[in-house]
C-alpha cells in the first residue's frame, strides 16, 4: 500500500513539475540557510558546556551603591578567597584569576604568550582536559607552570615537555619555571584562552598587595557545597561584606548613595558560569544577553516559516486542478484517510528530498560560511543525539503542519463540487493572503533592522574619535628586555627613518590589535572629601602628539622637565569628575604620592562605542613598563613604512616576533561583532525576500492561470496591457502593504530596544522604514510583473479558449 502511495506521489510531483521544483527549490535554501544560523547559534550557546562543574560555579561579583544609583564590580583584593572560605559557610573551592601578556623564552625561542594566574584550586572547579601530568598540583608549587600543547610545540618542537624548564620575562627578568603538566589545546569555545598557568602568588607586586583590601585586580570563581543555594550565599557573605569593606561603605554613604531594596550599601552577588560568554555592561549594572544566538535563531525559524508558507500556498493551489481526480476517486470508495495520506505522501517527499539537499548544501557551503561570518561554527554540533533528536522533531512537526494541512483541506472536500471541477475557496484565500501578509512582514522587518543596523554601523565608524588613527602603526613590546629599554632603543633605531614621523608608547592597546589584547586599568582615590574612579594609563612622551589628541589646556610631558614624572596628564571628563573649574596644577593624592596636573586633553574615545568617554589619567612612570608601541608614519607606502618599523625591532629584539597592525583596522574590528550581526540579517533579508517572492511568483501563476479567460475578455473589450498588469498585481501589492502598517512599529520598538546599549547611537527615521517598505514593494511587482505583462500580452483568442 505505501509503495502504491509513494509511486503514485512521484508521478503527480513529476506532472507538476514546475511547482514541485519551485517548492523543493525554496525548501532547500530555506533548510541550507537554517542549518548553517542554526550551527551557529549552537557554537555560541555552547561556550564553557566542556567543563564538568560548568552549572554549578559561579562568578564572584559585587553591587555596591553610589550616588548616581548602582555599579557592579568583578575584581576583588588578593585576601578576599581565602577570607571567604574561613569566614563563610557553603563555599566548596574557590579560586583567583586574572590574565597577563608576557614573552615565554626557551633557549633562543622567544614567544608572546598569554598567561594565567590562579590559585591550585583552579583546576578541580575548572575541567581542562590533560594530556600529561598534573595541573592542581603544579600550581602548589611556586616554581611549576601548566603549558598548554600547542605552545608546547611553540616553544619546543613537541608537546611531551614534563619536567622541562622554561622562563618567562618580566620585567625585563627572565624567570625560570618547571613545567608540571600539559593541557590539551584549550576549546575554542571557552571564555577563558591562555597559554600557560602560574601559581596566582607569582604575579608581580603581589607581595605588595597580598594582605591589601583596597587593591582590586582580579576575578574569583567558585563552586558552592551541595545544598547551598546561590541566595544562601548571598545572606551568608552580609555580616563579611559589611566587617571587610566597611571603609568603602562608608565612602558610598558620604558621598550621598542610597541603600538598595534590602538596605545594603553593598552586596555579594553570584553570576553562573555558563552565563560569563554573554556577560554585558549597561550603566556600570552586568547583565547576561544572548540576543545574538537567540536572533540568529530567530532568523533560521523565520527563513522556514517563509518557505512552509510558500509550500502551503502552492500546494492547496495546485492540487486545486486535481478536483476532478478527488472526485472520481471518492466516487469509486475512497475514505478522506486515504486521500490525506496520498497528498501528505506527495509533501513528505518534497521535504525530505529538500532537508536532505539542504544537509549536503549546508555542508558544502560551511567553510565560505565560516570565513565570510567569522564565526566557529562547526556541522558536527549538529550531528550530536540531542540535535538529531531536535531536528527530527522538528522536521515531523514540519512535515505534518506544512504538508498536512493542505492534505486536510483536499481530502474533506465534498464529491459533488469536486466533480463539478468548482469548489468555493473564499476562506482558503483569506488563509493564503494572511500567510503571505506574515511572509511580507518578516521581509520588511529584516530589511529594516538591515538598514537600522547598518546605519547605525556608518555612524560609530565615521564618528570623530577625537584621535588620529590614520597612518598609526601598533604593536605589543613582546621583547627580552624591559618594554621601556626597547622603548627607548626603538625610538633612536626610528629616528631618521624615511616616513617615520613619531613614537611612542602606553600600556593600553587602542582597538584591538592581532595580539588579541585590550587590557584597562582602574584607579580610586580620595580628593576632598569624595572618593573618584578613573582609567589610568602609563604612557611614554609624545602620546598625545603621536595620536593626534589635541590639549586644551596645559602642556604635554617633555623631557625638558625632571618633575614630569611626578606630574600627570587628565582629560576634560576627568577635569570635570573632579570638580575643578580650572583643574591645571592641580595636585592629588594617588598611591601615596603627589601627582600634578599638568595638562588637560580633549576627551577622546578609548574603548568601544557601546561606552561613553569615562576620566582618564596619563602617567609617566619611568619604572613601569608600557606594553604596546605606536608608530606615525607619514603618507604613502604604508607595508614599506611597516617594514621599516619591523626591521628596526627584530634589530633590538632578534628573537621576538612582530605583531606590528594598522591603528585604524584595529580601531575597526571594535566594531566585528555588530558587523557580522549586520551580515548575517542582512543576508537573512535577501533570503526572505528571495523565498518571498519565489511565492509570490507561484501563486501568480495560479492566480493567471485561473483567470486566463477574464484577462482575454478584457483584452477583447479594449483593455490595455497596463490595465492588465495592474489589475493582477494591486491585490498583492495590497497585502505588501498591510504587511508594512503591520510590521513597522514592532520594527521600530525593536530596534529601539537594540540601540539601547550604545553610548552613541543614532536617531531612527521613519524614512528608514519607509525605504523598507518601498523596496520590499518595488521587488514584489517586479517579481509579479515578470508573469503578469506576459500574461496581459497573451493573444486575447488563445485565452479564450481555456477552461479558466
Amino acid at each position: 500500500m505505501i509503495r502504491n502511495y509513494i509511486k503514485i506521489a512521484f508521478r503527480n510531483l513529476w506532472k507538476n513539475r514546475i511547482f514541485s521544483g519551485l517548492n523543493s527549490i525554496g525548501l532547500t535554501i530555506a533548510f541550507t540557510i537554517a542549518l548553517l544560523l542554526c550551527m551557529t547559534a549552537v557554537y555560541n550557546l555552547s561556550f564553557d558546556r566542556f567543563h564538568q562543574n560548568a552549572d554549578h560555579t559561579y562568578l564572584i561579583y559585587y553591587r555596591k551603591q553610589v550616588p548616581k544609583g548602582a555599579k557592579d564590580l568583578v575584581t576583588l583584593p588578593s585576601p578576599f578567597s581565602q577570607t571567604l572560605k574561613d569566614e563563610v559557610p557553603g563555599v566548596d573551592r574557590i579560586a583567583r584569576y586574572t590574565e597577563n601578556s608576557l614573552v615565554a623564552v626557551h633557549k633562543d625561542k622567544e614567544i608572546y604568550v598569554d598567561i594565567a594566574y590562579s590559585d591550585p584550586d583552579f583546576f578541580s572547579i575548572f575541567t581542562f582536559p590533560e594530556l600529561e601530568g598534573n595541573a592542581t598540583r603544579t600550581l602548589q608549587d611556586k616554581s611549576g607552570i601548566v603549558i598548554t600543547q600547542k605552545t608546547a610545540k611553540k616553544l619546543f618542537g613537541t608537546d611531551q615537555v614534563l619536567g622541562q624548564t622554561l622562563s618567562v620575562i618580566v620585567n625585563g627578568q627572565e624567570e625560570p619555571y618547571t613545567i608540571g603538566a600539559v593541557l590539551s589545546d584549550i576549546p575554542k569555545q571557552s571564555s577563558m584562552d591562555f597559554d600557560l598557568v602560574l601559581n596566582y602568588t607569582n604575579i608581580s607586586g603581589y607581595d605588595n598587595r597580598k594582605d591589601s583590601w583596597d587593591s582590586k585586580n582580579h576575578q574569583e570563581y567558585l563552586t558552592l557545597e551541595k545544598g547551598v543555594s546561590v541566595k544562601d550565599f548571598e545572606k551568608n557573605t552580609r555580616a563579611f561584606t559589611a566587617l571587610h569593606f566597611e571603609q568603602e561603605i562608608k565612602v558610598s554613604k558620604r558621598d550621598g548613595a542610597q541603600p538598595d531594596e534590602n538596605g545594603e550599601y553593598m552586596q555579594m552577588r553570584l553570576l553562573p558560569f555558563r552565563d560569563h560568554h554573554f556577560i554585558r555592561y549597561s550603566n556600570q549594572i552586568l547583565s547576561v544577553s544572548r540576543t545574538f544566538p537567540y536572533m540568529i535563531l530567530g532568523i533560521a525559524g523565520l527563513i522556514v516559516f517563509i518557505a512552509c508558507v510558500n509550500f502551503i500556498n502552492m500546494n492547496i493551489g495546485t492540487n486545486l486542478k486535481r478536483l476532478r481526480e478527488i472526485g472520481v476517486r471518492k466516487t469509486l470508495g475512497a475514505e478522506k484517510k486515504q486521500l490525506f495520506f496520498q497528498f501528505w505522501m506527495e509533501s513528505v517527499l518534497i521535504f525530505a528530498f529538500a532537508l536532505t539537499l539542504g544537509i549536503f548544501m549546508s555542508w558544502l557551503l560551511l567553510p565560505e560560511y565560516k570565513n565570510l561570518f567569522r564565526t566557529g561554527a562547526d556541522f558536527s554540533s549538529i550531528l550530536s543525539p540531542a540535535s538529531i533528536l531536535i531536528s527530527f522533531w522538528v522536521f515531523a512537526a514540519i512535515t505534518c503542519i506544512a504538508g498536512g494541512y493542505p492534505a486536510y483541506v483536499l481530502s474533506k472536500l465534498g464529491t459533488v463540487q469536486t466533480l463539478k471541477g468548482k469548489v468555493e475557496t473564499g476562506g482558503k484565500h483569506r488563509l493564503r493572503s494572511a500567510l503571505i501578509v506574515v511572509q511580507f512582514c518578516i521581509a520588511i522587518l529584516l530589511i529594516s533592522c538591515t538598514l537600522v543596523i547598518s546605519d547605525q554601523i556608518r555612524y560609530l565608524t565615521g564618528k570623530d574619535l577625537g584621535f588620529d588613527k590614520e597612518q598609526v602603526i601598533s604593536f605589543p613590546l613582546n621583547g627580552k628586555n624591559r618594554s621601556r629599554l626597547d622603548v627607548d632603543l626603538l625610538r633612536n633605531e626610528l629616528s631618521g627613518k624615511p616616513g617615520i614621523l613619531s613614537m611612542t608608547a602606553s600600556d593600553n592597546n587602542l582597538g584591538l590589535g592581532r595580539d588579541g589584547s585590550r587590557m584597562t586599568s582602574r584607579l580610586g582615590f580620595e580628593y576632598h572629601g569624595r572618593e573618584i574612579t578613573t582609567d589610568m594609563l602609563i604612557v611614554d612622551y609624545d602620546y598625545p602628539e603621536t595620536l593626534g589628541i589635541p590639549l586644551a589646556s596645559g602642556r604635554s610631558f617633555s623631557r625638558d622637565f625632571a618633575t614630569d614624572s611626578l606630574s600627570i596628564l587628565i582629560n576634560e571628563s576627568m577635569a570635570t569628575e573632579i570638580g575643578e573649574k580650572d583643574a591645571l596644577h592641580t595636585t592629588m593624592n594617588l598611591d601615596n604620592k603627589q601627582y600634578t596636573v599638568i595638562g588637560i586633553v580633549k576627551n577622546y574615545h578609548f574603548e568601544d562605542m557601546h561606552k561613553t568617554i569615562t576620566p582618564i589619567t596619563f602617567f609617566l612612570r619611568p619604572t613601569d613598563n608600557p606594553a604596546y608601541a605606536y608608530v606615525k608614519v607619514g603618507p604613502g607606502n604604508l607595508s614599506a613604512s611597516l617594514a621599516i618599523v619591523e626591521k628596526a625591532w627584530k634589530k633590538i629584539e632578534p628573537n621576538a616576533e612582530f605583531l606590528g597592525s594598522y591603528l585604524d583596522e584595529n580601531i575597526d574590528r571594535t566594531l566585528r561583532d555588530e558587523k557580522n550581526m549586520a551580515s548575517l540579517v542582512t543576508s537573512g533579508a535577501v533570503i526572505a525576500i528571495i523565498l518571498s517572492c519565489i511565492g509570490i511568483f507561484a501563486i501568480s501563476l495560479l492566480t493567471i492561470a485561473q483567470r486566463t479567460k477574464e484577462i482575454g475578455i478584457r483584452k477583447v473589450v479594449g483593455a490595455s496591457t497596463t490595465t492588465i498588469t495592474v489589475l493582477l498585481s494591486k491585490d498583492f501589492l495590497k497585502l505588501v502593504l498591510i504587511a508594512f502598517i503591520i510590521v513597522t512599529p514592532v520594527s521600530w520598538w525593536f530596534l529601539q530596544q537594540w540601540l539601547q546599549s550604545y553610548a552613541y547611537r543614532i536617531d531612527l527615521s521613519i524614512w528608514l522604514f519607509l525605504i523598507a517598505g518601498s523596496l520590499t514593494m518595488v521587488i514584489a511587482f517586479a517579481t509579479l510583473s515578470i508573469r503578469t505583462i506576459k500574461a496581459a500580452m497573451a493573444n486575447p483568442v488563445k485565452s479564450l479558449k481555456t477552461d479558466g
